[in-house]
């Protein structure tokens, strides 16, 4: 009798040990950006492009919404004829990275972002919302500053891991209050690895597509200045 207990109690704790790790395996999974995911949904995407005379599985955004976020991948309309199911780290299946397309007119090409960034920027605006006016601190450009974040109650100055570099790149806020990445630092490094042919007035945030599965979520557009070579922001 002894024995049958100790064997369940050993049993009991196998099972819970295993559905503890399962989980924490599953959330690591889903928080991982894997190219051979993105190379699933490329296939798929152009397998369903092909069947239906050109038309993508995107989702209908509207016109205003910024380049990089505008073209979302609808996973109904791929799974299961395309693919079995949406990969386990995007946003359908409970990871943290939204599948999108970037040049649909030409050559269609899946990339993804980090959704977690957002989750920052709506923080930022409820501290915002909360003082009622955001506390500008230092002008970077025409109409776009830095914030003072002890005035939000902030200890440390919030960051984003990129995508790119792995370096930490902050925020910025406009006069109208909306919050982006600075991917500055970024595109100095792109610009001085790739030749390149921008000039003044050109959006150059495609040097940071071109050679990655990620896109500059949450940015604004950058430019080159022709006399110092550096990337600023592009003044519309």
């Amino acid at each position: 009798m002894k024995k049958s207990l100790v064997f369940l109690f050993v049993a009991c704790m196998f099972f819970l040990m295993a559905g503890c790790a399962y989980p924490q395996e599953k959330m690591k999974e889903s928080q991982v950006p894997y190219e051979d995911q993105v190379s699933a949904v490329q296939k798929a995407v152009d397998h369903y492009q092909k069947d239906n005379d050109g038309i993508l599985p995107i989702k209908t955004r509207d016109q205003s919404t910024p380049i990089y976020q505008k073209y979302p991948i609808d996973f109904k309309k791929l799974a299961p004829q395309y693919m079995a199911e949406p990969p386990g780290n995007s946003y359908e299946s409970g990871g943290v990275f939204q599948y999108v397309l970037v040049d649909v007119e030409k050559k269609p090409t899946v990339k993804i972002f980090d959704l977690r960034i957002a989750e920052t920027i709506r923080e930022l605006k409820l501290r915002i919302q909360a003082k009622k006016y955001p506390p500008f601190k230092e002008v970077l450009g025409k109409n776009i500053f830095t914030l003072d974040y002890k005035k939000l109650g902030m200890k440390e100055e919030p960051v984003v891991t990129s995508p790119y570099s792995k370096q930490s790149l902050p925020f910025v806020i406009t006069g109208d209050a909306e919050i982006y990445v600075d991917y500055r630092n970024d595109l100095v490094q792109a610009l001085q690895k790739h030749k390149n042919t921008y000039h003044q007035g050109e959006d150059i945030r495609d040097i940071l597509v071109k050679d990655s599965m990620f896109v500059p979520a949450y940015s604004l557009p950058y430019t080159i200045d022709d006399k110092s070579k550096e990337p600023i922001f592009l003044e519309k």
